[in-house]
């Protein structure tokens, strides 16, 4: 084992250099701000492609419990057809270009966008303005795609890792926006109608919100010319004012739902985390990356540099384990989500999580740090293969930060943390922190909250 630390450490300066000379090499982004407030960033990476995109700042946390849901239906009716195109016309223009259009929702950010070739970015740009400012909303097409959320919320409802992060949100985040679901309950879906889309569009898809990002074959100038002409009517503000963004708050406890048909428990353990712009966000994305993730699948078992990931793999305690370091403006999530089949051992698979969480606050190695690191640069660089991800990680950074880093930025940042730093870091967030606990499915055997609390209490040497 030490032979295979000497070698990493003689080899990791090597990798370390090659990362950064990469990173030195790639395309910086070029951003301009309109009079109405968007933001327009691109990054021409010489492709055939290109994909392009609106990234408006209102998720779900800008809903309140009577019009949750609101921010996902209007992402499902964009493509229903406008005053200029039915809905199939919109769907033979896309494919006659050999292109895709897509949307999602998050709990802060809506997001639509097109993969083209680039000849036909400005037929996408014109789309991408039509379905944003001109959907009809008809009540016919409203009660459609109804039916189509009612079975989604179905669907997703037998996803046991969306099931146990919904949990996760409400228990942490209760009370607040930031603990509602994205697609809402049951009886707002059912009622959800055509003032409130319009009130939210009004209120949230405003100029100052919206940053339109592509990445590929891209001419900036180009882009700007297309985004000015197009989203001239958007206003920089709402008339109704500003949307308030109400502060959220962490809470430490835990929801159960105890299910002993299941053959299979599903369980998370979180603590607040750090947001978007926390000096702390680069250090436990380190720890994240040190913690890892592990699946019955992988090579290595307890040779893995996870002590964690060692443990798991030697006693067999879970199918798997994935951690998680979830940002947000103000907060985060950090945690670990576990799946096990081993369901009388459950509390150890706790104890060992709490044990590794101690290892990390406490005697985490140099070396264990600086392979976290490398792993880290080469995730970074790994999400950044394709116009697609590249157009995603402009737009979501020009929203959380309002520019765009590049990657030397972030390698430095990266390159910042030491053990020192991580273990003063990771023991602010962890030590004597009340933790929010979601367990879902056989978990009898998982141990009691106040004996999880206490255990936040075990950092010592």
């Amino acid at each position: 084992m030490l032979r295979l630390l000497n070698r990493f450490t003689q080899s990791r300066p090597s990798i370390s250099s090659f990362l950064r000379s990469y990173s030195n090499n790639l395309v910086r982004t070029q951003v301009t701000t309109l009079p109405n407030g968007m933001r327009v960033a691109s990054e021409n990476l010489e492709t055939e492609t290109a994909t392009v995109g609106v990234w408006i700042d209102a998720g779900s946390r800008y809903e309140d419990a009577s019009n949750n849901g609101t921010a996902h239906f209007l992402e499902h009716m964009a493509f229903k057809g406008t005053a200029k195109r039915s809905q199939r016309d919109l769907e033979i223009e896309i494919e006659n270009m050999g292109g895709h259009l897509n949307a999602y929702t998050s709990r802060e950010q809506t997001v639509y966008y097109a993969k083209v070739f680039k000849k036909d970015i400005p037929q996408a740009v014109d789309i991408l303005s039509d379905i944003l400012q001109n959907a009809k909303y008809e009540e016919e097409a409203i009660e459609q795609e109804r039916k189509v959320i009612l079975r989604e919320y179905e669907e997703v409802s037998q996803q046991f890792d969306e099931t146990v992060f919904d949990h996760l949100h409400g228990v942490a985040y209760q009370g607040t926006p930031l603990g509602q679901t994205i697609l809402g309950p049951v009886k707002n879906i059912k009622r959800i109608n055509r003032k409130d889309l319009t009130n939210f569009v009004d209120q949230n898809y405003v100029g100052s919100r919206m940053v339109v990002a592509a990445a590929g074959g891209v001419d900036h100038g180009q882009l700007v010319k297309l985004t000015e002409a197009a989203f001239s009517k958007i206003k920089k503000t709402s008339p109704k004012g500003p949307q308030i963004l109400n502060p959220v708050h962490f809470t430490g406890s835990e929801v159960r739902l105890k299910d002993d048909t299941m053959d299979i428990a599903h369980m998370v353990l979180a603590v607040e985390g750090v947001s978007w712009t926390s000096p702390d966000y680069y250090k436990m994305l380190v720890a994240q990356a040190a913690l890892g993730s592990w699946d019955r699948s992988m090579a290595g078992g307890v040779h893995l540099s996870s002590k964690f990931a060692q443990l798991v793999s030697e006693f067999d305690l879970a199918q798997s384990y994935t951690s998680f370091n979830t940002s947000y403006k103000d907060t985060g999530l950090f945690g670990v989500y576990m799946v096990s089949d081993r369901v009388y051992g459950l509390d150890d698979l706790f104890f060992d999580l709490q044990q590794a969480f101690n290892h990390m606050c406490l005697k985490i190695s140099p070396e264990e740090v600086e392979r976290a690191k490398v792993f880290l640069k080469s995730n970074f660089l790994l999400q950044l293969d394709g116009t697609t991800a590249v157009c995603e990680d402009i737009g979501r950074q020009m929203l959380c930060y309002g520019k765009r880093y590049h990657l030397n930025e972030i390698f430095q940042q990266i390159d910042a943390v030491n053990a020192k730093n991580f273990k003063e870091t990771f023991t602010n967030y962890v030590y004597d922190r009340s933790p929010a606990v979601v367990g879902f499915g056989p978990v009898a055997t998982m141990p009691d909250y106040s004996r999880i609390r206490s255990h936040m209490l075990w950092l010592r040497n």
